[in-house]
């Protein structure tokens, strides 16, 4: 792996942070801490640099930049503490689904189970159960479930029999009660392939986790650079400076177990193994706790719209759980380096 900067990553990073600076922030305590969706602000900064090229092969008619890209877009999205209107995309274009403006939902029941079960019936299959949905608004809703024991992706229509969504709460939820899908309807399988499209959507959630602890941690440096307390800065306390330059240190170290995973899928596939279980499951607890400390080091003004940190807080909370526990995410990983050198030994 080169550890150089790529002079294209440093063009892409440099034209996203600047399309995204452009979207007002929204601020209010109450509520989502972002206005986005399938086709919400974001999606036209996506558009206009054309965002959806950048993971498609040459031989497809896109840019081939690899997974590389698609995790520098939703750091991205991530530190500028706005929704994430690309990885729904991504992961259809993963499955070879044309889905435009979908959105995902029940990935946070992987890897160990659904919250939304599919029921055998005449001609198909029942889904029944309470999932979070990236966009309740959206048209098209791809469902993390498992069918005959494996996990697949469904595609579901907004407007199907027995679906029904909840947007007052966050994150949003969308509920199935008996709706009905046939075999048509299955986009493809999510299984634990190295290279397959939930790794592949792993390390872009990693990703995005990863901008959230930084844009936060940022943001929490920069406040104590200038607020004094004691008659001198807050971050020439040790009790203040000392917390955060770990947590520098927690968040370069998941940027390197992220963008190593992004690396080993584009370059070497037979060495990727649990790297993007590694990489989401340490960016879930990085963002966790990055967020917690930084919002601690800003005191009071952190819980108002003074500074916005407020969202970061709120995004962490929701993201960190999105595509799994990583509780879950660690004994998966785990299990599957056992069976690894199992047979290995054999």
């Amino acid at each position: 792996m080169d550890l150089a900067p790529d002079p294209i990553a440093l063009q892409l990073g440099k034209a996203l942070r600047a399309g995204l600076s452009g979207i007002p922030a929204r601020i209010a305590l109450h509520g989502a801490p972002v206005t986005d969706g399938a086709c919400g602000p974001t999606r036209a900064v996506l558009d206009a640099l054309e965002a959806a090229d950048f993971e498609r092969p040459a031989a497809a008619g896109g840019l081939g930049l690899g997974l590389s890209a698609g995790v520098l877009v939703s750091e991205e999205l991530g530190r500028a503490a706005r929704g994430n209107s690309y990885r729904a995309d991504a992961l259809a274009a993963d499955l070879g689904v044309s889905a435009p403006s979908a959105a995902l939902a029940g990935l946070e029941a992987l890897p160990v189970g659904g919250g939304v079960t599919a029921t055998p019936r005449a001609g198909g299959w029942e889904l029944t159960g309470t999932a979070t949905v990236d966009d309740p608004s959206a048209g098209l809703f791809l469902v993390a479930t498992r069918v005959d024991g494996d996990p697949m992706l469904v595609a579901v229509e907004r407007g199907a029999d027995g679906v029904s969504t909840q947007d007052t709460s966050w994150p949003p939820l969308v509920r199935f009660e008996a709706t009905p899908i046939v075999a048509a309807d299955v986009a493809g399988a999510l299984d634990d392939a190295p290279t397959g499209p939930l790794a592949r959507a792993r390390l872009r959630q990693a990703a995005y986790l990863l901008g959230i602890a930084d844009g936060a941690h940022r943001m929490a440096v920069e406040y104590v650079g200038f607020r004094r307390q004691f008659g001198t800065r807050l971050r020439d306390l040790p009790a203040v400076s000392f917390p955060l330059a770990r947590a520098m240190v927690a968040v370069r170290a998941t940027r390197a177990a992220v963008h190593r995973g992004a690396w080993l899928v584009d370059s070497e596939p037979d060495a990727v193994a649990t790297a993007p279980l590694v990489a989401l499951a340490m960016a879930s607890e990085t963002a966790r706790d990055v967020v917690r400390l930084s919002m601690q080091s800003c005191g009071v003004r952190a819980m108002t719209s003074e500074l916005g940190l407020h969202r970061y807080f709120r995004l962490a909370a929701a993201e960190s759980t999105r595509y799994g526990d990583p509780s879950a995410l660690w004994r998966a990983g785990g299990a599957a380096r056992v069976r690894a050198a199992r047979r290995a030994t054999t």
